[in-house]
């Protein structure tokens, strides 16, 4: 069969750097760090005492105080990005067919504080078993796509994806083929994650994932340096309205950019470390260009996932040089959790709006905290450090990998 075209015909984002997709973008051009103190409960006694925090943000500016309080900060955040992306589409069940317009959404925990908090409250009682009636739609990681559905009334296709850091890569190329299998005209997809919490603090804690540069929070996420020492934890959410060319055309809509394609790989190596020799990032690479139909050199940008760890830096690295060849030396390669920390399972979604607004502005955002080079990294790299470049970005590649050995990457392309 013919497959059908996807374009993104509107965004939404909530980060560290702004509670909106035009703020969050400006932030990442500008080269903006998001970390800072944790304000969101007392990190005196853990060994990272700092993360990327959402700012300014209030709930009550989409809902009313007995709406919110059914949901999970995690929900919170995907009603704000996804009423910005919908908004911003002009998709509506009104003008459109509610039946053919889904939602897939992904979190790789879900509600993480209203479990933390419940169980608080039952062992720090007096015993008796008093829980939220909510407790349970709260804190479902599935829940989100649920209430994105509700508020909006659309009945396509709807659900979630989970695979940790990968996953909302995952729901976005879920979207993409429901839709160029003409199952669905439009689907609302994208993640959100809040975990910035004492369980989800400490938890990575314990794993020594985090950095620990307590001095020095603004500077701490850095990707490809010699000295890096763990991610920055953060929060938030992002959104991309994926459609159907021809309705997309029919109804006027602006398009972005074109999806080209996506891909998926297994590790099948370790529970939380990736393959040395950057396997899986090299296998999930290639399935993505197979799938767009195109060529290294096609690639002008790839949005690294780049968690500033010792070991996932390297194997990322090494995994796009085999992939690319001597392409690789003409690439802009940049790690925007330099500045908006790690999202977890939201990261694909915030990291595929900058791939995608780096084809539809010919800019890429940079690589923030850069200061030793790596022996291990190839210096003829260019890791697009300190300062966004201007250059054509005909496609631009996004890669997220997560714990237990899952890839995806996706491919946005300009729009003809």
């Amino acid at each position: 069969m013919e497959l059908k075209r996807v374009v993104v015909t509107g965004i939404g984002a909530l980060t560290a750097l702004g509670n909106n997709a035009n703020d969050y973008w400006n932030g990442l051009i500008s080269g903006k760090s998001g970390a800072a103190p944790i304000t969101l409960f007392d990190a005196t006694h853990f060994k990272t005492q700092f993360a990327c925090e959402v700012k300014n943000f209030d709930i009550h500016d989409y809902m009313d105080r007995k709406e919110a309080r059914k949901m999970d900060p995690f929900s919170h955040y995907a009603t704000a990005v996804s009423d910005e992306a919908i908004k911003d589409s002009g998709l509506n069940k009104e003008d459109h067919n509610p039946d053919r317009i889904g939602v897939i959404w992904g979190s790789g925990i879900g509600g993480i504080i209203t479990f933390e908090q419940e169980l608080k409250n039952y062992y720090l009682g007096d015993g008796t078993p008093r829980f939220n009636p909510f407790f349970i739609p709260k804190m479902i990681a599935d829940i989100a796509s649920g209430h994105i559905s509700i508020r909006h009334g659309f009945r396509g296709p709807n659900f979630s994806t989970v695979s940790a850091c990968a996953t909302s890569t995952n729901a976005l190329i879920d979207a993409f083929n429901y839709i160029r299998l003409g199952k669905a005209d439009a689907i609302v997809s994208g993640g959100s994650e809040a975990t910035v919490s004492e369980a989800g603090v400490g938890g990575f804690n314990a794993l020594k994932a985090l950095s620990t540069r307590n001095e020095s929070p603004e500077t701490a996420s850095r990707p490809f340096d010699a000295d890096r020492d763990g991610f920055v934890l953060g929060e938030g959410a992002g959104c991309l309205i994926l459609e159907e060319l021809e309705h997309a055309l029919a109804r006027g809509a602006k398009i972005y950019g074109e999806v080209a394609g996506g891909g998926m790989s297994a590790d099948a190596y370790h529970l939380t470390a990736p393959h040395p020799e950057g396997l899986g990032a090299l296998n999930v690479m290639r399935a993505c260009l197979e799938d767009a139909n195109m060529q290294p050199s096609d690639i002008d940008y790839i949005n690294v996932h780049g968690t500033s760890t010792p070991l996932g830096d390297v194997a990322e690295t090494k995994a796009i040089q085999k992939v690319f060849g001597e392409h690789a030396y003409k690439l802009n390669i940049s790690s925007t959790k330099s500045m908006t920390g790690h999202l977890l399972g939201a990261a694909g979604a915030i990291e595929a709006i900058a791939a995608l607004k780096s084809v539809q502005e010919d800019i890429v955002p940079p690589t923030i905290n850069h200061f030793t080079d790596d022996p291990e990294l190839d210096p003829k790299l260019n890791f697009t450090f300190h300062k966004a470049q201007k250059r054509v970005v005909r496609a631009a590649l996004s890669n997220t990998f997560g714990f237990g050995g899952h890839n995806a990457s996706v491919i946005f392309k300009k729009y003809q």
